[in-house]
C-alpha cells in the first residue's frame, strides 16, 4: 500500500469539517445495517487479505467504469478524460478500500466520509484536483455501485485460502460497510432534516 503522505488529496486524519452526523447517529446506521462487533473483527481480517491486492481490485473496478461511458464520464468532460484526476483517485480509491476495513468508525472516520461525499457531490467534486470533470457524480450512481464493489470483491477475499464461512463473513462485513459509507455520501443531496 501507498504511504498515506504521498496520496495527494488525502486527508484523513488531518483538520476537516465535523460530520453532520453523529456517532449517535452512525450507531443507529450500524443497527440498521446489522453491522456487529464480529463485522469490525472480520473487516480487519478483510484489511489484511486485501492489503497486497488493491491494484487488483482497483484494475477491476476502473475496468468497469470504463467500460460504461455513463460511468468513466464522471472523470472528464466532454468525452476527454482528465488523466491525471483519473489517477489521483485511483489513488485515495486504494486507500479508501484499507480505510474501510481498517479504521475505528469514530469521529475523524465519520469527518473524512463527510468529506468524500462533498467530494462527489457540487459542492466540492474536482476541487481537491483542479479536475476538469464533471461537476457531480450522481446519487443513484454512487448507490447503484454498491453492487459491483460488494460482488467483484469476494474472489479477492478468498485468494489467501481462508475457509469459506470466513470468506463469506468478510464478504458480509464488506458489504455492509460499503453501505454504511453510501449512506453517508448521499448526506450531501439530501436535505438534512430528511436525512
Amino acid at each position: 500500500m501507498i504511504e498515506h503522505n504521498t496520496i495527494p488529496g488525502y486527508t484523513y486524519g488531518q483538520p476537516l469539517s465535523k460530520s453532520p452526523i453523529s456517532i449517535e447517529e452512525l450507531l443507529l446506521l450500524k443497527k440498521t445495517v446489522l453491522f456487529s462487533e464480529d463485522d469490525e473483527r472480520l473487516l480487519r481480517l478483510a484489511g489484511d487479505v486485501l492489503a497486497d491486492q488493491t491494484k487488483a481490485v482497483l484494475d477491476v473496478w476502473y475496468g468497469f467504469v470504463g467500460s460504461h461511458p455513463h460511468l468513466i464520464r464522471y472523470f472528464g468532460q466532454h468525452e476527454q478524460l482528465d488523466a491525471h484526476y483519473l489517477a489521483a483517485v485511483r489513488k485515495r480509491f486504494g486507500q479508501w478500500i484499507i480505510d474501510t476495513c481498517t479504521r475505528p468508525y469514530d469521529e475523524v472516520w465519520l469527518a473524512y466520509q463527510q468529506e468524500i461525499a462533498l467530494r462527489h457531490h457540487l459542492t466540492k467534486k474536482n476541487r481537491t484536483d483542479e479536475a476538469k470533470a464533471e461537476p457531480i457524480i450522481h446519487l443513484r450512481y454512487i448507490l447503484a455501485f454498491i453492487v459491483p464493489l460488494t460482488l467483484t470483491i469476494k474472489d479477492f477475499l478468498a485468494a489467501k485460502g481462508h475457509n469459506a464461512d470466513i470468506v463469506s463473513g468478510m464478504h458480509a462485513a464488506w458489504f455492509k460497510a460499503v453501505t454504511l459509507t453510501a449512506v453517508l455520501w448521499s448526506h450531501p443531496y439530501s436535505n438534512p432534516e430528511e436525512f
